[in-house]
């Protein structure tokens, strides 16, 4: 069979009736699964759409089809995904990073500004995506960044050295002291004493009883980086409650969250003190981010 034979027959499979999966991109998903097997771009699978595919090959691909069929998200197959023009490594230990996220981060660029040396902490940083995209943009940053999952570590520590250690940021190497970021395990601030300029955060919103609702692919995705609790808050309420404590005067706090929760969370932020309480749109236009201050000169 040909190249273009055997991509013929992957985006039918995909847009076949399929209840282990919700596939809405059925042609994209193939292109991008022949292209991983036979290390060509979507570009070469056109010019070469008349080659033959080996027997071999076609075997991983139509493995690869299986494995998208019973719900796996491409990015896990692949084991990567791209996040502000950086490839990340996924794996079923960190959520996979989504473009709504680009939103805290681009929230957390205008909130540091121009300023220099100023020190973030991403709380919940799972693939490291946030962390290492600001250190990336804003090299000055002192970045830490804390999970509760080991297994999220491992790949936000992979993250960072593959993406970061090497390049010349700040005329200065990143691997030396002053451009590293700096890991945690800990359960929100638990093991966390340092106070931050900006403190960010993805966590868990999703509420228990709508997580056996969620598609297969997110249901494959870690629960513990999903279970919002009752009501999706249960992380919200902590990380609200304690930031004060860990954040500077005129410290700010970025949460991304469900744009349904945003009322509760204003509330929740004007209880603790924070002012200049300001909500963000993601790309569809809905509330997806919510920053609030602390109280003090501004950082």
């Amino acid at each position: 069979m040909t190249i273009q034979e055997v991509l013929t027959e992957g985006k039918r499979q995909l847009s076949s009736p399929c209840p282990g999966a919700l596939i809405d991109t059925p042609a994209l998903d193939a292109v991008l699964l022949l292209a991983e097997v036979l290390h060509m771009n979507h570009e070469g699978l056109v010019i070469h759409g008349n080659d033959p595919v080996t027997e071999k090959n076609r075997k991983v691909f139509l493995s690869f089809l299986e494995r998208r069929r019973n719900g796996e998200c491409v990015a896990y197959i692949l084991g990567r995904k791209e996040f502000r023009g950086l490839v990340f490594a996924v794996n079923r230990n960190v959520l996979v990073p989504r473009p709504d996220t680009e939103t805290l981060v681009e929230e957390a660029l205008v909130c540091i500004g121009e300023k220099k040396n100023l020190s973030l902490l991403d709380l919940c940083t799972g693939s490291g995506a946030i962390a290492v995209s600001l250190k990336n943009e804003r090299p000055s940053l002192k970045i830490s960044a804390s999970d509760i999952s080991a297994g999220a570590l491992d790949i936000a520590r992979l993250n960072a050295v593959r993406l970061l250690d090497g390049r010349l940021l700040d005329r200065r190497p990143v691997n030396s002291s002053r451009n590293k970021i700096q890991f945690f395990q800990s359960d929100l601030f638990e093991t966390i004493d340092e106070r931050y300029d900006i403190i960010v955060s993805n966590p868990p919103y999703i509420p228990q009883d709508k997580l056996e609702t969620l598609a297969p692919e997110l249901q494959l995705e870690p629960q513990i980086a999903l279970d919002g609790g009752e009501d999706g808050l249960i992380l919200i309420k902590k990380i609200i409650a304690r930031s004060p404590d860990h954040l500077l005067p005129g410290g700010a706090l970025l949460l991304e969250a469900d744009p349904e929760q945003m009322p509760t969370i204003e509330i929740l932020l004007k209880k603790e003190g924070f002012r200049e309480i300001t909500l963000y749109k993601d790309l569809a236009g809905r509330d997806r981010v919510i920053a609030g201050a602390k109280d003090g000169e501004q950082a």
